[in-house]
């Protein structure tokens, strides 16, 4: 027995006839297309899902390409590790500076900001930049005492590693709060020193770069890839 349905959409001809079957069956279509487009965006990030070996990030350094592969692929492949299936995220584009006339100080902010966020999300584990940045990194206690962290993991690494260390400081407590308030208050603080940071200029990766001032690479205290953080170390002192 013909339904009303098939009785209508027999009398019906062109576009009125897709408006109908449209009309009849609009939420249905709704509801399929919108499973589609959930399986395919589940299968595509599947098939194309790579995993994050380690997050490195570049703070008031300028790379070019060549340094960018270097810091990034190169690893991969010295890892021997299948860059459809791995990659190494590399941070760019961060600046931390008090320099008003610095043309990058208009993005500090925004930068510290985004810095904070990776860490307190575990999504930094390495850190390459200048001498203002690794201040920075050091004094707000982001960073390992490489010394400490090394020496205990690989010590064949932590010979190759040991004249290039750098020491900074981290400010344990001081009086900031207080100086807000009171202007005549004289600013103290208490520090310790340890190696926060590795001086990369014996690096052929960093000499080849050009840069003008040194380039220290330091390692984020919370970083849950230590193992991998040192294997990139390792890695940028046997490049060639």
């Amino acid at each position: 027995m013909k339904t009303l349905w098939d009785k209508n959409l027999k009398t019906l001809k062109g576009r009125t006839r897709l408006q109908y079957i449209w009309d009849y069956y609009k939420l249905p279509l709704a509801v399929l297309g919108i499973l589609l487009y959930i399986f395919s965006y589940i299968l595509y990030n599947h098939l194309t899902y790579k995993e994050s070996i380690l997050y490195a990030a570049l703070v008031n350094v300028n790379a070019g390409e060549i340094l960018t592969e270097g810091l990034s692929r190169d690893f991969l492949n010295y890892m021997n590790l299948d860059s459809s299936k791995n990659k190494l995220e590399l941070y760019s584009g961060l600046y931390l500076t008090d320099n008003e006339l610095s043309e990058y100080h208009q993005y500090t902010y925004a930068s510290r900001m985004k810095i904070l966020a990776m860490i307190d999300g575990e999504l930094l584990d390495v850190v390459l930049m200048n001498r203002e940045a690794f201040d920075a990194f050091s004094q707000n206690g982001y960073l390992y005492d490489l010394s400490e962290l090394i020496s205990q993991a690989d010590s064949g690494l932590y010979g190759i590693i040991q004249p290039d260390l750098v020491v900074n400081i981290v400010i344990l407590e001081d009086n900031q709060d207080e100086l807000l308030s009171d202007k005549s208050a004289l600013y103290h603080a208490v520090t310790e020193k340890h190696n926060y940071g590795i001086d990369l200029s014996r690096t052929k990766l960093v000499e080849n770069a050009g840069f003008g001032e040194p380039v220290y690479l330091g390692i984020v205290a919370n970083s849950p890839r230590t193992d991998s953080a040192l294997e990139y170390l390792k890695y940028l002192y046997d490049y060639k």
